[in-house]
């Protein structure tokens, strides 16, 4: 790659290939020296490199909404009072965004500076955080920056307590930059026993808390989210991961493509990183694994019987870790999930988009304390194990994605400890014998996803017995199916609800149930992609909606303009819109 070419990751690039240089060359003292100066200042560059990037983006986004304001009064198309709402507000943002051009603490003569700023814009919220103090000038620049690096680093991976160090540091497991997706790490944690359950609330709300904590401290960093004000994904601050490797007290062994790890607390983990891995009894030990997790494995194969004696297993981590689909993975054969039936300690499996697991064997429910069973984007899968219900402990439960998947066996509903349950599917009358209003007791689910399948038939009330799902607060609801007679169903939403998550929509106007005056007020997030939608208004004059984040994605049928938008939600606070009417425009954020 030129880094002409991709100025983004030029000093990313230039970066790996010093510490490739210094790590895999033998060099005098003095060379490495000059070596080890250039990697700390250009770490420092990167920083102002990518703020001054972020906020000159994020002056052109406001300069764009003062386009499109300009060109409405040119079309005499003005709402007189939000128009001069909103130049009060883009007033503001174009002066913040011009005094955030060159980061506060940076040289603004061409002099490059060797410390730390200390103030930074996050992509999490945009505000500023402390993240190290500025130096005194009694030291060497270029020493007092590596020595402030390395004490400010200390000091508050010191402050953090116990729970966020294990979380923080199990992120070293990923490769160096990798793209981390929010929701599943929080999951895996769950599995590892990192976050728990803590008094009303459940141990995937105080995960959330963990990445809010670890955001605000700048020990990771948002990833991709632009001005959306939700964060999916994130990175380890880069200016951080070397320090967290020499605090981190886990010793690595290289054996046979695979590393075995041992953290302070004697915890063992068996990481897979080579491209094909057979998992046999040359493997150290197998009894001492806790933890098997592929960080890049794509074709997993295992000798017979070799997890049978893995009896202290409890994180089975085959599946991808990566959001991308491109990341395929493959077994053998899924002979290897019957050794699983003695695993009584087992509380985590992920096999999450791997491929030729058809279904999943009786066996399998014998896990009784498993409490994770992520099976996401099982393109082989068709079907789920009848005797389900004999998995008590789940908690989370995701088979979204699974295209084959045409029915949930009778069972689910007894599963009362559940709190995510992704994929639940709606097929033909015979090959569905669950039905939504079957999970009336699931009373401590909290994300919910259904899907109407190819050939579905819906029954009277199918979804009017949402509403009995008294503690769902995300709801996803697609179509694998086309017809009006699908998008002309009742809707009766939980009146807990948060976030309404619409994919494949096939009607082309705003169906009865999704009108204002007949959605849960608490409703403040609305996903919308897909389908044959052509317009937003929904004829209700004395109701608005109360949305103030709302995406709207791949909907080439629909024709909404800015002024109508923001009176149809006068609470928005963020709009994406992506491949509306084959093109994608600015994102929009209120500034707080």
């Amino acid at each position: 790659m030129s880094i002409r070419t991709n100025p983004k990751k030029a000093i990313p690039l230039v970066l790996k290939r010093l510490r490739m240089t210094r790590t895999t060359k033998t060099l005098d003292k003095a060379s490495d020296e000059k070596l080890e100066k250039l990697t700390s200042q250009l770490d420092q560059i990167k920083d102002l490199f990518m703020a001054v990037k972020r906020n000159g983006d994020e002056l052109l986004d406001t300069l764009t909404l003062l386009d499109r304001h300009l060109r409405s009064i040119d079309e005499d198309n003005i709402d007189k009072e939000k128009f001069e709402s909103d130049m009060e507000t883009i007033f503001r943002r174009i002066k913040d965004s011009t005094e955030k051009l060159l980061p506060k603490g940076w040289a603004s003569q061409g002099e490059i500076q060797t410390s730390i700023p200390s103030k930074v814009t996050t992509s999490q919220d945009h505000k500023t955080r402390k993240l190290h103090s500025a130096p005194s000038s009694s030291k060497h620049k270029d020493e007092l920056h590596e020595e402030n690096l390395s004490q400010n680093i200390e000091v508050s991976y010191e402050k953090l307590e116990g729970h966020l160090k294990s979380c923080l540091l199990s992120l070293l497991v990923f490769p160096e930059d990798a793209v981390i997706n929010k929701r599943h790490t929080i999951y895996w944690w769950i599995g590892e026993g990192f976050v728990n359950s803590a008094g009303v609330k459940t141990a995937e709300e105080v995960g959330e808390g963990v990445v809010d904590e670890l955001l605000n401290c700048r020990m990771i960093v948002a990833h991709g989210n632009g001005l959306n004000p939700i964060v999916k994904s994130f990175k380890i601050n880069p200016c951080i991961r070397g320090e967290l490797v020499t605090l981190d007290s886990r010793k690595t062994l290289p054996h046979l493509g695979s590393s075995f790890q041992i953290f302070s607390n004697q915890r063992a983990w068996l990481v897979l990183e080579k491209r094909k891995v057979v998992l046999g009894d040359d493997h150290l030990k197998p009894n001492h694994w806790k933890s098997i997790f592929n960080v890049g494995a794509s074709y997993l194969s295992f000798d017979f019987e070799w997890l049978a004696k893995m009896k202290s297993l409890e994180v089975l981590q085959l599946g991808r870790w990566q959001d991308s689909p491109s990341h395929h993975i493959e077994v053998g054969s899924e002979e290897f999930l019957k050794e699983l039936r003695d695993h009584k300690q087992l509380k985590y499996l992920s096999l999450r988009g791997i491929s030729r697991i058809p279904e999943l064997p009786p066996t399998i429910a014998q896990l009784e304390n498993l409490e994770i069973l992520d099976l996401k984007a099982c393109h082989s899968l068709e079907a789920l194990p009848k005797n389900i219900a004999s998995m008590k402990s789940l908690t989370h439960l995701d088979v979204s994605e699974c295209y084959l998947l045409d029915s949930i066996p009778r069972g689910i509903e007894k599963l009362t400890q559940l709190q995510v349950l992704k994929g639940f599917v709606i097929g033909s009358s015979s090959k569905t014998p669950c039905r939504i209003s079957d999970l009336a007791n699931l009373k401590k689910l909290k994300r919910f996803s259904v899907h109407i399948g190819s050939g579905a038939v819906l029954q009277d009330m199918e979804f009017e017995s949402l509403k009995e799902l008294t503690a769902v607060n995300c709801l996803k609801i697609s179509w694998g199916v086309s017809g009006e007679k699908y998008s002309d169903i009742q809707v009766l939403f939980p009146s807990s609800l948060e976030k309404l998550d619409l994919e494949g929509f096939p009607g082309s106007g705003i169906p009865e149930w999704l009108k204002p005056s007949r959605v849960p007020g608490a409703m403040r997030k609305l996903y919308i992609k897909g389908g044959k939608l052509k317009s937003l208004d929904h004829g209700e004059i004395c109701h608005k909606w109360h949305v103030e984040i709302l995406r709207l994605k791949y909907l080439k049928h629909l024709q909404i303009e800015e002024r109508k938008l923001h009176k149809l939600f006068p609470s928005l606070r963020y709009v994406e819109r992506t491949m509306v009417l084959n093109q994608s425009f600015p994102e929009w954020r209120l500034e707080e």
